[in-house]
């Protein structure tokens, strides 16, 4: 490849965060998850449980697989193609260390990171970055030099799939409840001493009302979160889409819609905790319940992602939408931390 074409960059890597492909792996992927991390033992059994009520496969890695099979071709048809894809994870194969070990090998020396979260914290950003810098220590001075997309909640083309994923999930409400569905947008739950060293919970707002104003609905809408691992002393982002349920029951909420706008992909936490805990709890008060799907591999999304490598590679000029202006790949020291120094 000419070194000059692409401002330098190579390669793609897609960086996630893994999970298990069978029962055997569901215990060791959730060793690796929570190293180091103060959760008990026995919440790490019941999220076990939420796997293996999935027969211990995760579908976060085939949705990858997918991922990477429709931007391989988004790129080929916009004359990106010479940019090869790789994929590594933090918690479980591919992992990243190996991932870039065989980038090292293949000659890239220049590349890009999407890392699959839109939000800015220390858990869907920094920790990223530190999980890529560390792999590329352990590899050697040859490994790839590796700049990560911008955070992307803001892009037109996440909103706009978030919003033909949420129209269809209306749909499916009987028609007399459609207008009057409250809708509820979830994410996943962060500690509030991280929450507050981010921008996480404002730009998830953001995207809240984006999407709101870009679909052109009059309902109400809040947010809500789920998959909170923390000890119960910690307290973290609420409220919970479990208790969130009740509370709109009995403010008279005879229907929601919930759309998922803080994952982008149709992992553990939306499956186990949306379409299983939240929607027992829809049936348990009888309110009506839809939920709508991720962005996943929407066309408008792998568009947009295109659109955000195009930025490093073409120059081109970001797209964004609301008031928030994007933000550069180069996070300052003092962004996305654990906690407020």
């Amino acid at each position: 490849m000419n070194p000059e074409r692409f401002n330098g960059y190579e390669a793609i890597i897609v960086v996630s965060f893994g999970g298990p492909e069978g029962e055997e792996d569901v215990m060791p992927f959730l060793e690796n998850v929570l190293r180091g991390k103060p959760v008990p033992r026995q919440r790490m059994l019941q999220v076990a449980e939420h796997y293996f009520h999935f027969g211990g496969k995760s579908p976060i890695n085939e949705q990858n697989r997918q991922l990477i099979k429709d931007l391989e071709k988004n790129l080929q048809n916009n004359g990106l193609g010479d940019l090869k894809v790789y994929w590594g994870n933090r918690n479980w194969t591919p992992y990243l260390e190996e991932t870039i070990e065989q980038m090292t090998k293949d000659g890239i020396s220049k590349a890009l990171a999407y890392v699959t979260s839109a939000y800015s914290s220390y858990s869907s950003c920094r920790q990223y970055l530190e999980n890529i810098e560390q792999a590329r220590l352990k590899v050697g001075p040859k490994a790839p030099h590796i700049d990560k997309l911008r955070p992307f909640y803001n892009h037109p083309g996440f909103i706009q799939a978030n919003v033909a994923n949420l129209l269809e999930a209306l749909s499916n409400l009987p028609l007399e409840l459609q207008k009057e569905a409250h809708i509820v947008f979830t994410a996943h739950s962060i500690p509030i001493e991280m929450a507050a060293a981010s921008s996480y919970e404002s730009q998830l707002r953001q995207t809240a009302q984006l999407c709101i104003d870009q679909a052109g609905l009059k309902n109400n809408f809040s947010l809500a979160f789920s998959s909170r691992s923390g000890p119960p002393s910690q307290p973290w982002l609420e409220p919970d889409i479990v208790d969130h349920l009740e509370y709109l029951y009995k403010n008279h909420t005879q229907a929601v819609a919930i759309s998922p706008i803080g994952f982008v992909s149709d992992h553990m936490e939306v499956r186990y905790d949306l379409d299983v805990e939240a929607a027992q709890k829809a049936n348990e008060i009888s309110m009506a319940f839809t939920r709508a799907k991720t962005v996943g591999s929407n066309p408008l999304f792998i568009d947009a992602l295109v659109d955000l490598i195009q930025e490093k590679t073409d120059n081109k000029a970001p797209k964004f939408l609301g008031t928030l202006p994007p933000i550069d790949s180069f996070c300052s020291e003092q962004c996305c931390l654990k906690k407020p120094t």
